[in-house]
């Protein structure tokens, strides 16, 4: 509230008592059912082997919970709340009301603090059955469109994305053999030919690129230059032949 809100303390001046009680939730959605000065129950006070006892009973015209939401009308709330009372505990507690044109009144101090509960019978295990149905149904939301949506067509695969997805499907055939038996036809596949690009020695091993490349490291040489650009030969130690400059080398001596 405002610093400029003035406050009605007519309660205080007249020393009225209040009692602060919590009641379950669909007790009070019953009680919004009832006319503006119609009756929503009655309270007994008592004694019971010397105790005080009380009890809420819920007018028998509020007790259909089919106006609530559930279809078969004979579902009834339970009628029966026993009063479970607590001390105050040397809290200061007030109730404070604001009617229509919004002025503020204090009805009173908290002199008695307590829980409303339902007796357990039939009725009140019904009720707790809907509300978890209730609970654990999806929740659905349906908005008003202004204008008609327009639904967009996939666009056909581009390029790039088939090429990556060939590629894959074509390295995912390859596994990794014992190396052993990729050296067997890497010198098989230099018997042959001199130079290879990699490309070629994929195609002849079925290996992954970046594992044959790691092993043509070891026993091969990549030319980055002159006529034989872009090509893998082996190294001089693993070649059975002699490379046209080592022959003229042994023929000048």
């Amino acid at each position: 509230m405002s610093d400029k809100t003035e406050v009605n303390l007519t309660g205080v001046k007249q020393s009225k008592g209040v009692w602060l009680v919590k009641v379950p939730k669909y007790l009070s959605q019953q009680w919004d059912k009832a006319t503006e000065k119609g009756e929503v129950g009655k309270i007994t006070i008592g004694k019971k082997q010397g105790k005080t006892e009380v009890r809420f009973s819920l007018n028998a015209e509020l007790s259909a919970l089919g106006a609530v939401g559930e279809k078969d009308g004979s579902l009834q709330v339970p009628r029966d709340h026993p009063f479970t009372m607590h001390t105050v505990g040397g809290q200061t507690m007030a109730v404070f009301s604001q009617n229509d044109t919004d002025e503020i009144s204090l009805e009173g101090m908290v002199v008695h603090r307590a829980e409303c509960r339902p007796v357990v019978n039939d009725n009140y295990m019904k009720l707790k059955k809907l509300q978890i149905k209730e609970s654990t149904k999806p929740q659905r939301l349906s908005q008003r469109l202004e204008r008609a949506v327009t639904v967009f067509k996939p666009v056909a695969n581009h390029d790039f994305n088939m090429e990556y997805e060939k590629k894959k499907k074509t390295e995912g055939k390859m596994v990794r053999a014992e190396r052993q038996l990729v050296l067997d036809m890497l010198f098989s596949a230099f018997e042959k030919h001199q130079y290879y690009n990699i490309k070629d020695l994929v195609d002849i091993t079925r290996q992954p690129v970046t594992y044959l490349k790691d092993i043509m490291r070891e026993i091969g040489t990549y030319n980055s230059k002159g006529a034989h650009k872009s090509t893998w030969e082996l190294k001089p130690e693993y070649r059975h032949y002699q490379s046209a400059e080592e022959e003229e080398e042994m023929e000048a001596a």
